[in-house]
């Protein structure tokens, strides 16, 4: 059974990325939509709006386009049936992908620091309000 395709459109409102957005994706080469229409339109499928949805929520940690383009290609290549990687590269690539993790975490505990810092903020301007 063949995965559905959705035009752009209904990408952007599923990942909540503007156009522009996943176009320039496009462009850096972190997504290519999976298939084109007669009429030229993009086609993404699920498994497109996964992977635009990795991208987003790297966004947030300060990746560059280069470490979300390194992460995707970690993971396709992990979670490729065609051609399973060998042990060694098994181990590499989940070493890699272990460094993401943490590193992903660590950004996130620095992103807590931060909006506690800016509640604080807050807090003190509504008392001064009152």
């Amino acid at each position: 059974m063949a995965e559905a395709r959705m035009r752009i459109g209904e990408v952007a409102e599923r990942t909540g990325l503007s156009l522009r957005t996943i176009r320039h994706y496009e462009e850096v080469g972190l997504v290519t939509p999976s298939a084109r229409s007669k009429g030229g339109f993009r086609l993404y499928t699920a498994t497109d709006v996964d992977r635009l949805m990795v991208v987003r929520r790297m966004k947030p940690l300060d990746f560059t386009l280069d470490e979300m383009r390194e992460l995707l290609e970690v993971t396709d290549r992990l979670s490729d049936p065609r051609r399973p990687p060998a042990e060694d590269e098994t181990r590499q690539l989940r070493a890699r992908l272990e460094d993401y993790h943490a590193a992903a975490l660590s950004r996130v505990e620095k992103l807590r620091t931060r909006l506690a810092m800016a509640e604080e903020f807050a807090a003190t301007l509504h008392d001064r309000l009152s």
